[in-house]
């Protein structure tokens, strides 16, 4: 089983692999993109068992995105046992050992210890939004200003922000944000990060932060994490509001 090498992904809360990593390494002769149709007539459901993604060239040239799939660790069993071949047993031992420390008592402890973290972050963040908020109030209330605007409030702040914070001026999730950034040719996923395409990337919308973080075997690891400027908030709220999209300040009565 050592020769198995297919990495697991523990950002969500399932851990997940790359399908075209384990069409790879099952050594199929049918191209991924014919296969993986095939496969997935085998009664597999998507936001269920898989997630469709672009990926970069694994060589790291440019070239066009390929479509891949994040399988879930049951799905993956399942493919590997329609293969009948001997590599395709020894990935699904593989996997079966994967779920065996994913679910163990200390491991469901890290995981448990890491949300907790990660609560503690967002309330963190939230505190300081809130805290954003209240000083430009308390200034557009002293300067007898008749309207509370976003533009305003993004003014005076001028720290880093994340997009679970920006997501969240509108009653969004970071999951949706990234997404309609990534569907209006703002940036794409390389890896686990969001990057900005070239058009955007030296106007000063976002920098990279290294962060802190647990993995599902509760060991501490760090990693590069995207966070934008108080410019690039503007820059997507300009982008937002062309698209009727305000944040919950703006819109009719103060909500959603």
């Amino acid at each position: 089983m050592n020769e198995i090498a297919i990495a697991v992904n523990y950002e969500n809360e399932k851990p997940t692999v790359s399908g075209r990593e384990l069409h790879k390494v099952l050594k199929i002769d049918t191209p991924y993109h014919k296969w993986f149709p095939r496969m997935r007539g085998y009664g597999f459901t998507e936001g269920m068992d898989y997630w469709t993604f672009l990926s970069n060239r694994s060589d790291g040239l440019a070239g066009k995105p390929k479509t891949d799939h994040q399988l879930t660790i049951d799905m993956a069993k399942e493919l590997c046992m329609i293969q009948r071949t001997e590599i395709g047993k020894k990935c699904r031992e593989y996997f079966l050992d994967i779920e065996r420390r994913w679910n163990s008592p200390e491991t469901v402890m890290a995981r448990a210890l890491q949300f907790a973290g990660q609560r503690l972050e967002l309330l963190t963040q939230e505190n300081s939004r809130l805290t954003e908020i209240n000083i430009a109030q308390a200034q557009q209330i002293a300067e007898m200003q008749p309207k509370v605007t976003y533009h305003d409030i993004v003014l005076n702040c001028k720290e880093l922000v994340t997009v679970n914070t920006i997501a969240k001026d509108y009653g969004k999730s970071a999951v949706w944000l990234n997404k309609w950034l990534h569907e209006h040719g703002i940036q794409y996923k390389q890896g686990k990060i969001w990057h900005l395409y070239q058009k955007y990337a030296k106007k000063g919308y976002a920098k990279s932060r290294t962060l802190p973080f647990a993995d599902g075997a509760g060991k501490n690891h760090s990693r590069s994490r995207t966070c934008w400027t108080q410019k690039g908030r503007l820059f997507i709220y300009e982008l937002l509001k062309e698209n009727g999209i305000l944040p919950l300040i703006e819109q009719e009565g103060g909500k959603k």
